[in-house]
């Protein structure tokens, strides 16, 4: 067990030594290879994770069977899902997949529940985590409401492009990040590729020119 996991975190390095002593007995740490499925509708919230390396995709899948990005838990953050889940005794209503390896701090009920009775420390941890995540989502409902398509697509290729301009995704990958069709993605790209913005290859989006990315985001931020 390394005993240095809770100084990763944000907010739990302020916990008492007698805390802190409880949530490393308490808690152990696990290992999953990328694109194992963490969560799924359905199940029970067991145990909190609180990542310290790779990357967990959350996603819902709509009625209609279309699947909705809703949004990515990174190294020295916890799932607020999962959170929801835990203090609402509710199971799961959407996917975890981890899209990276990963490697994470399994906090399990009893120790999640004990803690967030007596400590304030950690009820603190967990609510302020709670309560960023919130904001997060009513950005992304801003997004797809307000947003146009291009600007929303424009958007995330610059976030999810690697150091070499590249982003490792197929047109169906990018509908899902967008909650959108295909169809539509595979239209706007060809936009972009006309424009000299970008070049395309199997499963990847070559960002050619960042800059007419970045000023089309830009220009269009809405102001109320």
């Amino acid at each position: 067990m390394d005993m240095s996991w809770i100084d990763k975190f944000k907010g739990l390095s302020q916990l008492p030594s007698d805390i802190r002593d409880e949530l490393k007995k308490g808690s152990q740490i696990v290992s999953v290879p990328a694109g194992t499925q963490m969560f799924a509708p359905g199940q029970t919230a067991d145990n909190l994770l609180l990542l310290l390396e790779g990357t967990i995709r959350v996603q819902q899948k709509s009625d209609t069977g279309r699947e909705v990005f809703l949004y990515r838990v990174h190294a020295g953050e916890s799932c607020v899902l999962t959170t929801a889940c835990m203090l609402a005794f509710e199971d799961y209503s959407a996917d975890g997949i981890a899209e990276t390896d990963v490697r994470a701090v399994a906090i399990p009920r009893s120790t999640f529940d004990e803690l967030v009775a007596k400590s304030p420390v950690f009820r603190a941890f967990v609510f302020t985590a709670y309560s960023r995540r919130i904001s997060d989502l009513f950005s992304l409902i801003d997004d797809i409401v307000f947003r146009r398509m291009d600007v929303r697509l424009a958007s995330r290729l610059l976030e999810l492009s690697d150091e070499n301009n590249i982003v490792h995704a197929t047109h169906a990958v990018l509908g899902t990040e967008l909650g959108t069709a295909r169809e539509v993605v595979s239209r706007t790209l060809s936009e972009f590729h006309r424009r000299g913005w970008i070049e395309q290859s199997r499963g990847e989006v070559l960002l050619t020119e960042r800059a007419g990315l970045e000023q089309l985001v830009r220009s269009s931020s809405v102001h109320f």
